[in-house]
Parts: structure tokens; C-alpha cells; sequence
């Protein structure tokens, strides 16, 4: 076991059955447990904690106080065939916690080559975190969710168990996905969706109020919704530049404006199962 220290021995502790290759960086006060293998360009930031048989590679930068637990692995190559062994990248944020055999991959040329993770996210076992994903900050997934290629998802948005988003999906902030649903659409911000082939369900009632948003913010994002998603005189674009107008001054119900007439756009906006002009 050789590594490059930027801390003293007394203040990181490093289990004897580790396998670290020369060219891992480890910061102060970090913890590897019992039979971790880091290999390549990795980086773990001051007080990460590898609980035990974590497995580590690639360039991949992990922030600090950031813990993994057992079997997870840690950036691996890509499971994409255009990937053709180029360089690939993946950055994990600070306080992450990073629970049994998880999977995050780097990014591909595709997708500029990196996949980003934000701080204070909790995945839970079995989560699954493909190439070029970009996630925000304090993000849940439960257990077996999965996100495919070049999916973005937004801060403080919930991700349920058994869970599958399609790829170059957005996730929108302080979004929920409902357990076992097959998310193929992009996810309204503070939306509410569930099912196989998900459909949208409302807002996020449960969340805006853990989030502390006041009774007037929720009522016009519920009104805002009603103008949006259940009048279908028009296409589901011009409903919201309509009420773009309407709330000029909400800006709750403006980032879901924007969100719906974003040019990046590569999926259609996830919407209730009656709305068909979309």
C-alpha cells in the first residue's frame, strides 16, 4: 500500500487489507476500512470514510465527510459501448452518503466527459448513477433507483425505490418520483409523478411544505398547476407562456415555466394522464 498523504499517519487511518495504487491522494483525517481498492487518479477529500470493501477507480474526486459503505463501486468505466477508453471523470460533492453496492460511473465524450454528484445526497443501496448524470444537491434516491445516461437532476429532489429515468430525462427541483415508476419524461420542479410510464400527479405538496415554502407560494403554484397541466385548450407551451404572464411575480411557478420552455430540451414534459396536447 502506497499513497500521496496531504495529512499526517496519526489523523488517516488506513486499514492494512486496503490496496491503494501510488497515485491516489487522500486528505486529512480520512478513514479506509477493510479490504478497499483505490486505483488511478482518485482524490478523497478530508474525511471521507470507506467503511469496508469499497472499490474505487478512474479520475474520480470524492468531497469531504462524503461515506461509503460496503460493495459500492465507484468510477468504473462507463456502460456504454461509444465509449472507446478515453479519459473519463467523475466528481462527487461533500457529506454524501453512499450506502451498500451502489454504482456511479464516469462520464463519456457524448457528454463532456464527466458526471457530477452535488453535496448532503443520500443513495441508498443498490442506486444506480450512470455516465455524464449531473445531480444537484441534497438529492435522495431509495433503494434500486436507477438513472440512465445523461440524466439531470435538480437539488432536493426525491427519487423513489425501484425507480428507472430514462436517459438525457430532467429531474426538476424538489421534484418526488414515486416508487417503482418508469420515468420516461422530464419531471415539472416541484412536481409529483408516479407509475409505470410515469404520469404528473400534482405538486409536491408534502415537500414544499418540509421546505417551508408559505401558504400563498403553495396556493399559486397549485393555481399555476390547474393553468397548465388541466386546461387543454391549447398546447401545453403556449399554456405556460400564458401563465408566465399570469405569475409574473411567483417565482416558484416561474421555474416551472422555464423549465417547460427550456431549448435544451431532448424529452417532452412528464404530464397528467387526461392532457394529451403536450
Amino acid at each position: 500500500m502506497t499513497a500521496t498523504l496531504t495529512s499526517n499517519l496519526v489523523e488517516t487511518q488506513i486499514h492494512p487489507t486496503a490496496v491503494i495504487e501510488p497515485t491516489v491522494k487522500l486528505g486529512k483525517g480520512v478513514k479506509i476500512g477493510p479490504y478497499c481498492v483505490l486505483s488511478g487518479n482518485v482524490t478523497l477529500e478530508d474525511g471521507v470514510q470507506l467503511i469496508s470493501h469499497v472499490v474505487i477507480a478512474g479520475h474520480t474526486t470524492i468531497g469531504e465527510k462524503t461515506t461509503i459503505y460496503p460493495f459500492a463501486s465507484i468510477g468504473h468505466l462507463p456502460q456504454d459501448l461509444k465509449h472507446k477508453g478515453e479519459s473519463s471523470f467523475l466528481k462527487i460533492g461533500k457529506h454524501n452518503v453512499i450506502r451498500e453496492y451502489v454504482t456511479m460511473q464516469g462520464g463519456t465524450e457524448g457528454g463532456g466527459l464527466v458526471t457530477t454528484v452535488g453535496d448532503h445526497c443520500l443513495f441508498m443501496a443498490s442506486s444506480h448513477v450512470a455516465h455524464d448524470c449531473i445531480l444537484g444537491n441534497n438529492i435522495i434516491m431509495a433503494n434500486c433507483a436507477t438513472l440512465a445516461g445523461h440524466v439531470q437532476v435538480a437539488d432536493f429532489a426525491i427519487i423513489g425505490g425501484l425507480s428507472a429515468i430514462h436517459q438525457f430525462v430532467r429531474i426538476g427541483k424538489q421534484a418526488i418520483i414515486g416508487g417503482m415508476s418508469a420515468v420516461e419524461n422530464d419531471v415539472i420542479p416541484y412536481g409529483s409523478v408516479k407509475g409505470d410510464r410515469a404520469n404528473l400527479y400534482g405538486i409536491n405538496l408534502v415537500g414544499l411544505k418540509r421546505r417551508n415554502f408559505t401558504r400563498e407560494a403553495i396556493e399559486s403554484l397549485r393555481s399555476a398547476y390547474k393553468d397548465i397541466f388541466e386546461e387543454s385548450s391549447l398546447p401545453l407551451k403556449d399554456r405556460a407562456e400564458k401563465a408566465s404572464q399570469k405569475y409574473i411575480h411567483e417565482q416558484a411557478v416561474q421555474d416551472i415555466i422555464k423549465f417547460i420552455l427550456a431549448e435544451e430540451a431532448k424529452r417532452p414534459i412528464c404530464i397528467p394522464k387526461t392532457d394529451v396536447s403536450n
